[in-house]
């Protein structure tokens, strides 16, 4: 097999398809079906829910094992499910597996997977051309079932139903995005497919940069394609989606309650240049009796945008604004991003220990890897290490010491400035086989890209916990994977100053919510130009009503 790459890599060639079943074996949870050089297994997680796994290699990789790599997606291993009964029937045509809720049918000439309710009703069943894989590349090709209708999928903008999109999961710093926009800050390969009588759950458990063409290319037809080894998904069966998300979240996790003021109402802006600005916005809004709880300060607030640094200027007594701020009720988030500043002759604390323990990532030569973002230039922590992820947390104790009760992640896609002055305004972006990860499980960029802002988010979450022992906390991030709801907030980025924007808002918060991220929210009134006043009234309302 050719190695993979990741986003950058194309192909057309054709797809080589799985071949028929030559034979299989069952243990307590899997069958596991032998087709030539290619393996296929289905494991049974619960009675409405299922694992499929396809090889073209036939090895798998096993997230499971210590000392493998982890699935850090999925928080409930194949092994830590309870065992449930299950039936399997052969016959010269299929093999059937059946559990107290669904019907699994295997069909030996050609590998395909048909699923069937106890009514007999098919869902997420198999086209003819069932699973394959070419240099790159492995998909899977579903029947999209009459009348049938796909939701979820993510941050997504335009409409609520999916169906005839293409819909690429791959985070990126969508400046601008309308209601076109494919890729976003956000990306959850989930989606959940409704019928008038049944439903039901796909998520597919793949960092790699992957894609869904839901019956765009081919009407009827739902492509899914990762540039990954290997073919993973799970299946859940509804037959409502309330209970497709209860076990969608069973196995990625689940929202920890949020601290009560985190409810009420956040003032931001970019940005609050001074500590004299924010003492006069405090005292208009207590002057005007208007009801807020939390008040964001963005990177005006550092000094010379280096992280967990005040500047000396503009906030000279951070402590006594934060108190000042708690006697009349407000609570403080800081905004953190991931871009260090380079600067090995300043005597910066933050980049020097960073560097001494090789903390940040470098690029497959060696080098320290740099690009451009507010400090100009900047280096990057691995948070695929845990031993980074620790020492990140641990950072979080110089705010939280002075009173600060949560954290705002930013620019954590990640995202670097496409132009720097710095190197000859040359392209710079995290090199696809840069690698990251603890050493015994060492990956490509192209592998942990998604899950970038997913692992800065808990190793803020996690520090915060250490650090704030006892006192619930509240993390907010731009940027996410599948199972970010265990760590953070959402919030939908730069959105823009206009009527359409707060119209787009309103399907991409819903399908978060059906995307197992419950705690989501956007810029009430936009983050780029000025609302008027009709719009920003009216996106007011719609805050208050969706809360």
């Amino acid at each position: 097999m050719p190695q993979y790459f990741g986003k950058l890599q194309t192909t057309e060639q054709p797809w080589s398809i799985i071949g028929a079943v030559e034979s299989s074996d069952k243990t307590d949870r899997t069958i596991h079906f032998n087709c030539g050089e290619t393996s296929l297994n289905i494991s049974i997680l619960a009675p409405n829910l299922i694992r499929v796994r396809m090889s073209p290699t036939g090895e798998f990789t096993n997230r499971s094992v210590a000392g493998r790599k982890p699935s850090h997606s999925v928080t409930l291993p194949d092994e830590e499910w309870e065992i449930v009964p299950f039936e399997v029937r052969e016959t010269e045509e299929k093999i059937e597996i059946e559990t107290a809720e669904i019907l699994v049918s295997v069909k030996r000439d050609r590998t395909s997977i048909e699923c069937f309710d106890k009514s007999g009703k098919p869902f997420a069943s198999d086209c003819d051309r069932a699973l394959g894989w070419r240099a790159g590349a492995t998909a899977g090709w579903k029947r999209i079932e009459t009348d049938e209708h796909f939701y979820g999928f993510g941050q997504r903008t335009g409409l609520l139903d999916k169906l005839s999109e293409v819909k690429t999961n791959w985070t990126t710093d969508a400046l601008d995005y309308n209601s076109q926009t494919d890729e976003m800050y956000q990306a959850i390969a989930f989606y959940i497919a409704l019928n008038p009588d049944r439903a039901y759950g796909l998520f597919f458990n793949t960092t790699f940069w992957s894609q869904f063409d839901i019956g765009a290319e081919k009407p009827g037809v739902l492509r899914m394609e990762t540039r990954g080894p290997e073919l993973d998904y799970y299946i859940i069966y509804g037959p409502e989606p309330a209970r497709i998300l209860a076990t969608y979240t069973q196995l990625t996790g689940r929202m920890p309650l949020p601290p009560k003021w985190a409810l009420g109402y956040h003032q931001c802006r970019w940005s609050y240049e001074s500590e004299d600005v924010v003492r006069e916005l405090a005292r208009e809004f207590r002057d005007l009796a208007i009801p807020c709880d939390v008040i964001h300060l963005d990177i005006d607030y550092m000094d010379g945008y280096r992280v967990f640094t005040w500047s000396p200027k503009r906030f000279p007594d951070p402590a006594k604004l934060i108190a000042d701020l708690k006697a009349v009720g407000f609570k403080v988030v800081t905004i953190v991003d991931p871009g260090v500043k380079y600067e090995p002759e300043a005597n910066y604390e933050i980049f020097d220990r960073g560097v001494e323990n090789d903390y940040f990532v470098r690029t497959a030569e060696g080098k320290l890897f740099h690009g451009y973002v507010w400090p100009d230039k900047a280096v990057f922590p691995d948070f695929l290490r845990p031993e980074v992820r620790e020492w990140w947390g641990d950072l979080h104790k110089s705010l939280t010491d002075i009173g600060i009760a949560g954290i705002w992640n930013d620019m954590n896609e990640p995202a670097i400035a496409e132009r720097p002055f710095g190197d000859g305004g040359e392209h710079i972006s995290f090199p696809l086989d840069a690698p990251q990860g603890p050493e015994f499980d060492r990956a490509t960029h192209a592998e942990t890209h998604n899950l970038y802002g997913l692992m800065m988010a808990k190793a803020c979450a996690e520090g915060l916990q250490k650090v704030r022992s006892g006192d619930r906390s509240f993390v907010l991030t731009r940027s996410g994977f599948a199972g970010v709801q265990r760590y953070s907030s959402v919030w939908m980025g730069d959105n823009q100053s206009l009527w359409d924007h707060l119209e787009m808002s309103l399907p991409m918060l819903c399908n978060m919510g059906l995307s197992g991220v419950a705690f989501v929210g956007c810029d009430i009134g936009g983050f780029a130009g000025n609302a008027t006043a009709e719009l920003f009234a009216r996106w007011m309302q719609v805050g208050c009503c969706i809360r």
